[in-house]
């Protein structure tokens, strides 16, 4: 066995901050030798029925032997993991691997005895689950590939994790206990348990803080000129439902609440904790908010990461603080918090009034730009139900407001301003389950610089720029450039049907704005359904209701653009009231262009009203945005993507063997490529290298005439003169040897050729992974040459890939319809592409190992797909893969 005084190094990288099944926050992290005290303390509280179900005996206490080899772990065949609350532990999980590997007793082990023990005081928090989540990603980077565990019949609780993991359990009584075993590879229905656990939880989690029954504003004086007297008058203003209590250490009462010359006088138990002391108080007041109960705290306070070196530790340590307690924090630097509805009259924030309810939900991750959210949404006439500015995004960020949208009644329609994005794969993940059932629109700035925890800003990720706007797209978020759009396409969303098609008709008075919408409808790639409609310059509403009668009455029009310049003798009201009650219950998504109004009629008259803007081309683009939305939502997403014939353990061994032998990784060898790709399912065209023409001519007689001829170090570039095509005999294929060698041969000698059998006329395309330290793998596709070259027409996807997504990305690059038979061409086998492409994805999700990988090209023709060339690096990963087991942020520092 391993020595024990070998002191292992810590595997860090297994710590992780998670929310628990009832919204709390736990610390996971490997076991140390200092959890002795805790241990015996954690063992002394539990029930002697909880012990026996664990030990299967009565332990009234744990001996100092047992005690000395619990928390002495090697981290590899040995592994303990503690998931701990205020810095005391409250669950234990644990595997010993098996002797099964025949190397040797400190070699790898396949098979590993899994067991678990639950705090008496913290059962039913789905701490167990947590664990297990956890304990398999670690093993299964250990090379561990199936948990065993005895279990008592009684224990249904524990049989009960086991069973709801999303695994393959088998079981089987003997002799009094059960013996239960399961593959911890990660399967479909795993990974879908995995997520709706982190959602129920971290929905729970937001509700808590947006749905607070008491909140403590902390830091609140007389000066109404102060963050916190503004918040505290907010609160008290906005008619808050719960009690408000107020911590000022020199005035008894403010803004009618009565305050408290500290923390710890405030009566708990105390929800949300509001914080406005300066920054260097603000550590010490969490401290105080511990014995409250406090859920969650609003840091309003700046100071933080957004001023430096000295701020990001100093932010640093507040988050530190706050998970090991169990607290979320919203901040520092937020804006505040709000939720409109009647039960709550949530005004957490610095606006001075709660806003008026209704369905749009916003974030925001910049606190100056609160102010203008809100703003924007009152002036527009757009209800809020709740909204939330992540300031700096220590902690909460955009995918938790998500995952809590998700599931809030009150909320249809959803906005996001962001400035970076900590974790695009989870983001997309959540993104696309919202987006199903309400529109999701998104304004992403590439502005900050500050309050971003490392690794968090888009911009420092080495994936293609096109990435991010990819991810969204696939996700089916509605990408907006800047504010002022967002608002005008949740006008449409909130107010309007969707869209069933493109088929626009366009009625109004001017000639100039019909054109002007006909014109921005042909931009956006919309339909403009006959002639646009005119009627007279000085129309009333009488002889406005009569066109709309009639486009409304067509049935090839899908949405309708109304646009209205008001004559001097007419009434511009009446034909907004005409144009609102034509357009209800038509099933028609109509806009308008009207001088003034940004709604056309009112939410009030229990009819729709109409979102109206000041110039077509603004209507327009927002219809277009919803079209392509409601386009999106109606196609069927597809299963995941799951080939046949994919050996995923043979796969592993061959990197995992690689970055054995080279650590810091390396290129693999053709004959690796070859393999690795095997065990997708992918075969290579089978290649020679050759260096002369004796060489080349026995090539040529195994694989086979026509063959082509290629420069190993030109392979892929037809201008250079580094490849012959179609040679059809030896004769040619000497003389085309003889040829290269002059041509390209140097004073090291002659060039490695590549001898190959000629595949079929097709169309050469490119796929390639790359594991990015933010996005994780990202597919790319493109059509080889100067497509690609010159003029970077790659399209990109984040697996994992359904099949609708590898359809999506073949045909997402403008040189697409040259695979389907643009200009007379004959038609290529594209499915057997987009199999090839689904293999990739596969491998580049299951294998983060592998940093890159080019298959170029990928030949298709008529009767199938070629992969003619390939090359690949594996490396260890830039980062764990934050779609993983659950925790609620990338580690700290």
């Amino acid at each position: 066995m391993s020595d024990p005084a070998a002191a292992p190094p810590y595997p860090g990288h297994w710590e992780a901050d998670v929310v628990l099944r009832d919204g709390g926050v736990a610390h996971v992290r490997p076991i140390r030798p200092d959890d002795a005290p805790r241990i015996e303390r954690f063992h002394a509280q539990q029930s002697p029925r909880s012990i026996y179900f664990r030990f299967f005996a009565p332990m009234p206490r744990i001996s100092a032997a047992d005690l000395a080899r619990f928390v002495t772990v090697d981290h590899v065949r040995r592994v303990a993991l503690v998931a701990t609350v205020r810095d005391e532990i409250i669950g234990i999980g644990r595997y010993e691997g098996l002797g099964d590997h025949p190397d040797s007793a400190d070699g790898p082990v396949e098979t590993a005895e899994v067991a678990f023990n639950i705090s008496d005081a913290h059962q039913g928090r789905g701490i167990g689950s947590v664990l297990l989540e956890h304990l398999a990603a670690a093993a299964r980077e250990n090379g561990v590939r199936r948990f065993v565990a005895d279990v008592l019949p009684a224990n249904q609780k524990m049989l009960g994790v086991f069973r709801e993991a999303g695994y393959e359990v088998s079981h089987h009584l003997d002799d009094g206990v059960i013996e239960v075993g399961f593959d911890i590879d990660a399967t479909a229905r795993s990974l879908e348990v995995m997520a709706a656990r982190e959602h129920r939880a971290e929905s729970l989690s937001m509700r808590a803080l947006l749905n607070a029954r008491s909140v403590v504003v902390v830091g609140a004086s007389r000066d109404p000129g102060t963050v916190g007297a503004r918040i505290l008058a907010a609160l008290v203003d906005g008619g808050f439902t719960g009690p408000v209590h107020v911590v000022n250490r020199e005035a008894l009462e403010l803004g009618g609440a009565r305050a408290y010359h500290s923390v710890e006088e405030v009566p708990g138990p105390v929800d949300l904790a509001v914080v406005t002391v300066p920054a260097d108080g603000v550590a010490d007041v969490l401290s105080q908010c511990v014995d409250l109960g406090v859920k969650g705290a609003v840091v309003v306070s700046g100071g933080f990461a957004e001023v430096g070196e000295e701020g990001v530790e100093r932010q640093h340590e507040l988050v530190r603080l706050a998970r090991a307690n169990g607290i979320r924090i919203i901040g520092p630097s937020s804006f505040g918090i709000i939720n409109t509805d009647p039960g709550v009259r949530l005004n957490a924030s610095v606006a001075p009034r709660l806003p008026v309810a209704g369905g749009l939900a916003l974030f925001s991750q910049s606190g100056a730009l609160g102010v203008a959210v809100l703003s924007s949404a009152e002036r527009r006439g757009l209800g809020v139900s709740s909204f939330l500015s992540a300031g700096n995004r220590a902690d909460v960020s955009g995918n938790d407001a998500m995952q809590y949208w998700l599931d809030d009644p009150r909320t249809a329609v959803v906005g996001l301003y962001l400035e970076s994005v900590g974790n695009p794969r989870k983001f997309s993940r959540i993104a696309r389950q919202l987006a199903r059932s309400k529109p999701t629109v998104v304004v992403k700035s590439w502005v900050s610089e500050y309050g971003v925890p490392p690794g968090h800003d888009v911009r420092r990720s080495g994936a293609p720029p096109q990435a991010f706007d990819a991810m969204l797209r696939q996700a089916g978020v509605i990408r907006t450039e800047n504010l002022h759009q967002l608002f005008d396409v949740a006008q449409v969303v909130l107010h309007q049907p969707l869209p069933a098609g493109e088929r626009v008709a366009v009625v109004g008075n001017s000639p100039a704005l019909n054109a002007l919408a006909a014109g921005a409808c042909g931009s956006w790639g919309l339909t403009v359904a006959g002639e646009p409609r005119a009627v007279r310059a000085e129309a009333d509403a009488e002889e406005f209701a009569v066109a709309l009668e009639e486009v409304y009455g067509r049935d090839d029009v899908d949405a309708v653009v109304a646009t209205f310049i008001p004559p001097l003798q007419a009434d511009s009201d009446e034909v907004q009231e005409v144009l609102q009650r034509r357009a209800h219950g038509s099933g028609r998504t109509t806009v308008a262009c009207f001088i003034g109004p940004r709604l056309v009629g009112s939410p009030d008259t229990g009819l729709a009203p109409v979102p109206a803007y000041p110039l077509p081309e603004d209507a327009v683009r927002a219809l277009a945005a919803v079209v392509r939305y409601a386009q999106w939502r109606r196609r069927e997403t597809g299963p995941l993507v799951d080939p046949p014939d994919v050996d995923v353990r043979a796969a592993r061994t061959l990197v995992t063997d690689v970055l054995r032998d080279a650590p810091a990784g390396r290129d693999l060898t053709r004959a690796e490529v070859v393999a690795l790709l095997s065990c997708y399912g992918v075969g290579m065209w089978p290649t020679r290298e050759v260096v002369d023409a004796d060489g080349a001519a026995a090539a040529a007689a195994e694989v086979g005439y026509p063959v082509v001829l290629k420069a190993a170090a030109l392979r892929h570039r037809l201008d250079t003169g580094g490849i012959r095509l179609s040679i059809a005999d030896e004769a040619e294929l000497r003389a085309d040897v003889a040829e290269m060698c002059v041509e390209l041969g140097d004073a090291e000698g002659p060039p490695v050729l590549l001898v190959q059998h000629m595949a079929p006329r097709g169309v050469s395309t490119v796929v390639t992974t790359a594991e990015d330290p933010l996005f994780g793998p990202i597919v790319s596709f493109g059509l080889a040459g100067d497509a690609i070259d010159l003029l970077g027409d790659v399209a990109h996807r984040i697996p994992p890939l359904t099949t609708t997504d590898v359809h999506d990305l073949v045909r997402g690059v403008r040189a697409a319809p040259r695979l389907l038979g643009h200009g007379g061409r004959p038609l290529v086998d594209v499915a057997a592409l987009e199999d090839v492409v689904a293999r990739v994805s596969r491998l580049a999700e299951d294998l983060p190992q592998v940093a890159s990988l080019r298959l170029q090209p990928v030949h298709v023709h008529g009767d199938g797909a070629a992969v003619l060339d390939a090359t690949a690096r594996v490396a260890p990963p830039p980062t764990a893969r934050v779609d993983g087991p659950r925790r609620t942020l990338l580690p700290l520092p």
